[in-house]
Order: structure tokens, then sequence, then C-alpha cells
């Protein structure tokens, strides 16, 4: 793979001589081989030329969905890692809710192989338990060896107390990252939306925050007893963000993610009664957005996620009490956070998480290999269906004015743009 990409500002506020500047860069056999104001094709190689160019480290995202296997109506893992590259994204963590879900080694070696010579990299995540159900725990130690980034059954929370007390003791003997779904589904009951005054109007039955955030007083209880590793995906609350803050006060082995979209949207888009609003955890009130902003930039709250879940229509289409939950996000994830943060926040953003997943974050610098994400963060527009890639289109920003969008990235020794 060898393209010289011309005019390209860098964005990459670790590196001060380089950050907000415009250079060319050479990519030669997939390794960044020169960078200056003014390079030479030293070969004849294609040039790179875009409107209004940018650079940064190729982007990260910690909770992607695809569908394959059992799935594929929803996603493939082909098309899947097409979209996620379009998005900008070069490494995706994939959650493990597939059929049959991936509960052993061979199961994670099948996720890896369908990714192999793909210019976005697959890293799976096996289930905690055999078959997600929380009973018995799973084969952690085999997956790990066989390429698992972490064990988490995907939106299910761990009800026994015990079986997660043992996962967190047994993952220390192999450094195992456990996740842990920040939901008590007793508390939840037959609830679908925030709990609230919206709720109340439409006649919706209510999730309280209270589910969120006693779950996460448990897990982080049991933390503080075992030690290990823990990571509590997609919190919702403010609550939430003042207990884990509090946790890490306490020198707790803790991260938290944050769902783009609970980032941007409350409770009030509920209204219309759109299914593509349900989603889990469920919308929260401005109170909420605000103090997970906060929790963001404070570090309370570690990196972000599109937390991208395709739906196919027929499960979308119905009652917004049958429906099911989850929206697409890879494709409006930029965009809604550059809108929200401004460009270098929404970078710092997007490239965060991978060492909690123990994958090393690329540098721009001349013999490192190529990891970039490149991009317009100018261009405004109205996200529609138009700029939907995946299978599925259950996108939660339909409508949505947004800012900025990728053309893609080079990684992997592989070159993946859009054209203009």
């Amino acid at each position: 793979m060898n393209i010289l990409l011309k005019s390209a500002k860098i964005v990459d506020p670790t590196n001060p001589v380089l950050h907000l500047k415009k250079r060319d860069l050479l990519i030669k056999n997939g390794k960044i081989d020169k960078i200056g104001a003014k390079l030479t094709n030293p070969s004849n190689l294609k040039e790179l030329q875009l409107d209004n160019l940018h650079v940064s480290v190729g982007w990260f995202d910690s909770s992607v969905c695809f569908g394959e296997p059992g799935f594929e109506e929803r996603e493939t893992i082909a098309n899947g890692l097409q979209v996620a590259a379009m998005s900008g994204f070069c490494d995706i963590v994939l959650n493990p809710n597939t059929f049959p879900s991936p509960d052993s080694s061979s199961d994670i070696i099948f996720l890896k192989e369908k990714a192999i010579n793909k210019a976005v990299r697959l890293h799976p995540m096996g289930n905690l338990t055999m078959q997600g159900d929380g009973s018995q725990m799973a084969e952690l130690f085999d997956m790990k060896n066989a390429g698992a980034v972490a064990f988490y059954d995907y939106k299910k929370s761990i009800g026994d107390s015990n079986l997660l007390k043992i996962a967190l003791l047994y993952a220390q003997n192999f450094n195992g990252l456990v996740c842990s779904f920040p939901e008590d589904i007793k508390i939840t009951g037959r609830g679908t939306v925030n709990e609230g005054n919206v709720s109340t109007r439409l006649g919706l039955k209510g999730v309280p925050a209270l589910a969120e955030e006693l779950q996460i007083a448990r897990d982080l209880y049991i933390l503080e007893y075992t030690g290990g590793k823990l990571h509590i995906p997609t919190v919702s609350t403010a609550g939430s963000v003042k207990l884990i803050a509090e946790a890490k006060k306490k020198n707790l082995d803790v991260t938290a993610s944050v769902a783009i979209h609970n980032l941007a949207i409350t409770d009030q888009e509920l209204e219309s009664f759109d299914s593509n609003f349900k989603v889990r955890p469920p919308l929260r009130s401005t109170s909420d957005t605000k103090a997970l902003i906060k929790g963001l930039q404070s570090g309370a709250i570690d990196f972000v996620t599109a937390d991208h879940t395709p739906i196919d229509i027929e499960e979308k289409r119905v009652e917004f009490d049958n429906a099911a939950y989850g929206t697409i996000g890879l494709e409006s994830a930029f965009g809604m956070l550059n809108r929200l943060f401004g460009l270098e926040e929404a970078i710092d953003l997007l490239i965060k998480g991978r060492e909690r997943f123990e994958l090393s974050t690329p540098k721009i610098e001349e013999g490192a290999e190529a990891c970039l994400t490149l991009f317009n963060p100018d261009l405004e527009y109205v996200f529609d269906k138009a700029h939907i890639g995946s299978k599925s289109k259950n996108a939660i920003f339909v409508g949505q004015q947004l800012k900025g969008i990728p053309y893609g990235v080079i990684n992997n020794g592989r070159i993946n743009i859009r054209k203009e």
C-alpha cells in the first residue's frame, strides 16, 4: 500500500510539532515513510487530495454490534467493517450478541478470521457466561488466548453477585477485563424508557435511575473486595457518574463508557413514539446528559461509544413497547461529537480507549504503522438515510444537524476512502 497524502492538516494534540499543521504524508508499504511540508512524489505514486483534508490517529470504538453469525439480516461482518471504515474507525471491539454467541476459543477465532485483510481491525469480546445466560462462567482463559479482549454478556446484567466476584478474581490470573452492564433487572421490571415526567405523560413504563445506580454500586463494592479490572459500558445517569468518580478516588481499577446518543438526545424526543429512540440504557433527562458530558471532561467517564446496534426493520416497525432496543451510530459518531465538543475534543474522545483492551494507541510519526483517519471537520449537513451504509437503518440521529464527515481510513496495510 503506497500513497501520498497532499496538504493534510494533522490533528494530534500529543505531537505539538505537527498538531494543526498542514503536511504531506508519504505512506509506503503500510508505514508512514515521510512527513513534510511539501514532499515530492518519489515513484509516481497515487496522490490523494481531498477538500479540507484533515488527518488524525485512527479512531476506536469499544462497543459495536454486527449480526453475523446468526443475524446476518441485521448486518454482516464484511459490510459492518466497511461501514466502520467509511465512518473513520480503524479498530472496533465487537460485542458478543450473535447466535451462537461466542463463549469458546473457536468462536473467537471464527470472528477474527472473518476480519482478516480488512482495513478495520476487529477485536472480539467473549461472553462472560455460557451462552450469555448468567449462570455458568464461560471459558475466559481460552478465549483470551484466542484473542478476546474482554468478557461481557451484552446488555445483560450479572444478577449473581457471587459469579461476578469469582469472575473478577479468576480473570486477574491473566489480566482479563470483566464488563458488567449497569442494570438491576428487578428494578427495571417491564420498563422501557426513562422514568420521569415524559414516561408518565406518554403512558410508558419507566426505568428509574435507581436500576442503573444500584447495580453499579453493587459491582463497585465487589470490585473493592476482589480487585481486578472492571469496565462498565454505556452509563446514562448523573448518579452513575458520581459513583464511578468516587470509586476512582479509591484507586479501584474501573472504567466506564457512554453512548453518544445519551450525550446528545433526551427523553423529550419520545413524544413521537419513534422506535429508533428506544435504546438501552434509555434516553435520560437534560440534567443527566449535562452530568455525562461533565463526567467525560473530568475523566470520571473514560470514553465514548457509538453503541452501534443494527436492528432489522421488522423488529423496529412495531408498537413502541414491542420494538427491539438499539440504534446504529458509527456513521454519525464523528458528526455529532464534533458538533457537541468541537474538533480537538471530539478527536481526543474518538481515539481513547484502546489501552483498556490491551491495544496499543498508534502514532503519527515517521516509521510508524499507518493507522489514520481522514476527514473534513467543517461540512455541516442534516443526517439522513443517504448517509447510512449499514444494512439496518435504525438510526437515532436521522434528521439531526451534524458537523464534519469522515473520508475513510488508511490502516492495516489497506486504503478505504470514499469517493467525493
